[in-house]
């Protein structure tokens, strides 16, 4: 692992994690977990409906968020992440709890799965930059790396456990269920950020700015600098092409071999695979020395296991394909996230995280319906090779920009 510039765990072995960071990070991942149960929930409830309603129910969650992120991230930067997450899971508590309620009396119509899905999109918003931005204030920037890696594994792992724990939940007390554990996780996750303090102090944007003012700051700062942009624009490439690979690609591609589910499952349970390996393996022994060449080469070695996933002519090489897809995205995450993070300044750590989901969103609506209508069109190998060279194409680039590749991890 030396020759790859890992550190040798033996000879420096990492300082442990804050517990106030463990602590905070046990409340979040149990969060996940319900939020993951939740939507499963509220999917199987709007499929019910017939398949516009499940799409509008979406739609309701996705649009309002994307239109709010870049205000959201302002605001965290203006009144303090801790505060706007305490704010989010109340609200989110009272959501859920009134999800429950009204569900265990008036089953599951339209008008009801459309208000909740809009109000969590509205709170997604302002919660998720400044959750995202929380590690930041609550560990240093050389754990910084582990941190996030170790968020990463137990976000997978919660992706992995929700819909089949959202299954049961349906099958034992329907929606009103599911609600009600969502419900739990917020109240803990409330209780957790009441009681601790972020260890670091971290500058506030002034305010004198307005918040619009402010929103707009962020996206300017993020498209001058010369790591932050690349790293942006290479997010978005991330999001549209490799995302869609497992979510939209992968049954296309079983149906087109005459796969059954359980095959494609396989492939994106290869996928999750491999990135809960790499984000353990960051959190045991620490990134590459350079960070900004560690997110290039995660998505060159994506894009080989993309291409694995296009022409796999059996499922055992589609899983393992799968698995390598799982690596390179693993890699590519856990070196992204602490070069964005460490790279603004702390009056803009909520605007930056909002602007990284917001190019997420942006592109990942984009290429869904792009590449779905490619795969109708020529076929879902040819829109999966398409996806293995743009990401292989963001990943060269990454290598040969200059500053990208000259950036170096925290000491």
């Amino acid at each position: 692992m030396a020759a790859l510039g890992i550190d040798d765990p033996v000879a420096t072995r990492p300082a442990r994690l804050p517990r106030t960071y463990l602590v905070w990070l046990a409340g979040t991942q149990a969060s996940l977990l319900g939020d993951a149960a939740l939507y499963f929930a509220l999917g199987w409830a709007a499929a019910a409906h017939g398949g516009r309603t499940a799409a509008l129910v979406l739609t309701a969650v996705t649009l309002p968020r994307t239109l709010l992120l870049l205000l959201g991230g302002a605001v965290g930067d203006r009144f303090g992440a801790r505060r706007v997450q305490i704010v989010g899971d109340a609200a989110m508590l009272v959501v859920t709890l009134g999800l429950a309620i009204a569900a265990y009396r008036l089953g599951t119509p339209v008008w009801l799965l459309v208000t909740i899905a809009a109000l969590i999109g509205v709170v997604d918003a302002f919660h998720l930059p400044a959750t995202g931005s929380m590690p930041r204030r609550l560990v240093g920037p050389a754990q910084l790396p582990r941190a996030l890696a170790m968020r990463q594994a137990g976000g997978q792992i919660a992706a992995l456990l929700g819909a089949p724990l959202g299954a049961v939940l349906i099958a034992s007390g329907g929606p009103a269920g599911a609600a009600l554990l969502d419900a739990g996780t917020f109240a803990v996750v409330l209780v957790v950020l009441v009681c601790i303090r972020p260890a670091f102090d971290v500058e506030r944007a002034s305010r004198d700015e307005r918040l619009t003012t402010g929103a707009v700051a962020g996206v300017k700062l993020a498209f001058a600098d010369p790591v932050l942009r690349p790293a942006l624009l290479m997010t978005a490439v991330a999001a549209g092409f490799l995302l869609p690979v497992v979510s939209l690609l992968n049954p296309l591609l079983a149906r087109r071999h005459g796969w059954d589910a359980g095959a494609a499952g396989l492939v994106a349970g290869g996928q999750s695979l491999g990135m809960i390996a790499v984000a353990l393996l960051v959190t045991r022994r620490g990134q590459m020395q350079r960070i900004g060449v560690g997110a290039a080469a995660g998505l060159c070695v994506a894009a080989v296991g993309i291409a694995g996933v296009a022409f796999a002519p059996t499922v055992v090489v589609g899983a393992i394909a799968g698995i390598v897809v799982g690596v390179g995205s693993g890699m590519f995450a856990c070196h992204i996230g602490p070069l964005v993070l460490t790279g603004v300044p702390d009056t803009h750590l909520s605007r930056m995280q909002a602007l990284l989901t917001l190019v997420q969103s942006a592109a990942l609506l984009l290429a869904n319906n792009a590449l779905g209508a490619l795969a109708d069109g020529t076929g879902p190998t040819t829109a999966t090779a398409v996806c293995a060279a743009a990401i292989g194409a963001a990943g060269v680039a990454g290598l040969l920009n200059g500053p990208m590749r000259g950036l170096l991890r925290p000491a």
